[in-house]
Formats: C-alpha cells, structure tokens, sequence
C-alpha cells in the first residue's frame, strides 16, 4: 500500500493516514524500517479495522439500508466525536495503543453519562476515574453492564480484549490507608491487559511483611509503589529488585507530610536506580506508565 509522503523530518518521514500523521524511518540503510514488528502490526490491523467499518458503511449506503446523511454522520465521529461540553478521541487507541480513558473529578454526572454512552457505542473499553457511587449509579442506567470498584472509585467496563502485557505488574502499599489509590491503579492495569498481584500494608514499619512476600515479587516485571509518610518504601523496594519500580506518593500522613509533599520529595530523591514517580495520588498514571514499561 503506497502512501503520501509528508515533508521530511530528517531521518523520518511523515505519512498523513485516516486524519493522522504517522512517521516511519527513511529507507537510508542506515535505519530499521520496524523496529517493534508486534507495535506496527498492531498499529495497521487497527488501520484496517477501520476500513471495514468505513466500507460497511458504504455498503449500506449502497443497499439502501443506510441514508448518504447518516453515513456522513457517522464518519465525522471517526477522528473524535464532539459533544458541545468534550471532544471524545476515538482515534486515541490507535495513536496510543490504549483508548480515552476519563477523568471524573469535576465534570457533571450528565457530562459522564453522556461520554461514557459515547465511548461504549464505538466499541472502546470504558474507565473512568474519581467517581463517586452516585455518579455510576447514573452511569449504570445509559451502561448496565459498567461496574464500580467503590475503593478506587473507579468505573470500567471491557468491551474487547485489551493487547495483553508481557508479564505481571505488582501494586504494592506501605499500609491499608493508601489502598484506595493502589486500586485505581490496580484496575487501570486490568483494564490495559495486564495481569496484576496485589501486596497490601508491606510497609517499612514492619520489613518482615514484605521479606515474606519476596519469591512472588520476583516475578514481577513492573512494580508500583504506594505510600504515604515518608515515602520510603520505594526505596527499599528498589534495593530488593532489578525491575523498574513505579512510585506512587500518596496524600496519607500527618501535618508535616504535606498531604504527600514530603513523600513526594522523598522518591525524587531515591537513591536506587530504577524509580519513577508520579505525581501525589496519581495511581491512574503509575497504571498506565507501567502499561507501556510492560507492553
């Protein structure tokens, strides 16, 4: 399949394709042209997914069971779908590898409602993070087949197989309190394809609980660290394992912690190789950052 060149970016070159730009590496003989044969063809069988559902479209249009005004409807929603209040990126999985996943914290049970109805109709995975139970009460009656992780206050709902990960990721937490943020990450992780072992309140304060846990966590390929306090954990964790380690601050501790600050700028100053951190509570991007580690 030939495609149109775009203008030269050195040793790539662009490729404008279904409303995006694609960058390959030039034919030099200096550069592999598919250095991630698993990535491209995924990337392409995606392409082609979308051309049978664009042809469908088509041939409805040609039987008759579908008008010319409709189909035109439906193929300006391909690049992303606007809805007045949100744009919804339908093209994000096919850019990123994983779809839009929704941000719930500020937005109205309306607007959720509406955007969740918009994902599920195109066939995407749904997630939604930092809802309360009411506003998935509200999502429950447009998606009845969502469910709610009340800990993580996490709606989803999986509608197709996600790539599946090479290998597990381990959510740890230094105690019970910082559950909560290590279950939004814990099912963000399913929902990107990924298997998952929990380890829960294997803290400092007690070594011996995670020691115990040792001959699992070596077969972990990516581990995220939540703690609150000090912050310490990761470090530890860190010095046990040879896998990078995904840390998670968490707002948990008392009025020097800063509501995570303290533990925050405790693993930025980690002295073991290896660790990663996000930001305070952020268990959603520590999930999707050791999603792409384990792709």
């Amino acid at each position: 399949m030939d495609f149109p060149r775009g203008r030269d970016q050195g040793p790539f070159s662009s490729l404008l394709f279904a409303g995006f730009v694609v960058f390959r590496p030039k034919d030099d003989g200096k550069s592999e042209s598919c250095r991630d044969k698993y990535s491209v063809s995924l990337f392409f069988a995606k392409i082609r997914s979308m051309k049978t559902q664009i042809e469908d479209l088509l041939t409805k249009v040609r039987r008759g069971t579908l008008t010319p005004r409709k189909a035109l409807a439906a193929l300006k929603d391909y690049p992303f779908q606007d809805l007045g209040f949100a744009k919804v990126d339908h093209h994000r999985e096919i850019r990123k590898g994983y779809p839009e996943i929704v941000y719930g914290l500020g937005k109205t049970d309306s607007q959720i409602v509406k955007i969740a109805a918009a994902i599920v109709q195109k066939g995407s995975n749904l997630l939604i993070t930092r809802v309360e139970a009411s506003t998935y009460a509200a999502v429950k009656e447009a998606v009845p087949k969502a469910a709610y992780n009340a800990l993580g206050k996490i709606i989803y709902l999986r509608k197709r197989p996600a790539p599946p990960g090479r290998g597990m990721i381990a959510v740890l937490t230094a105690g019970t309190s910082d559950i909560p943020v290590a279950e939004e990450a814990a099912v963000t992780c399913r929902m990107l394809g990924n298997r998952v072992q929990r380890f829960y309140d294997v803290g400092v304060a007690g070594l011996h609980r995670l020691l115990s846990e040792y001959g699992r966590l070596k077969k972990a390929r990516v581990i995220i660290v939540c703690a609150g306090m000090e912050g310490a954990l990761p470090s530890v964790v860190a010095g046990l394992f040879s896998v990078p380690i995904v840390a998670v601050p968490t707002s948990v501790g008392y009025g020097a912690s800063f509501k995570g600050v303290a533990a925050l700028l405790a693993m930025l100053n980690s002295c073991p190789g290896g660790v990663g951190v996000v930001n305070i509570d952020n268990g959603f991007g520590a999930a999707y950052l050791a999603s792409l580690i384990n792709r």
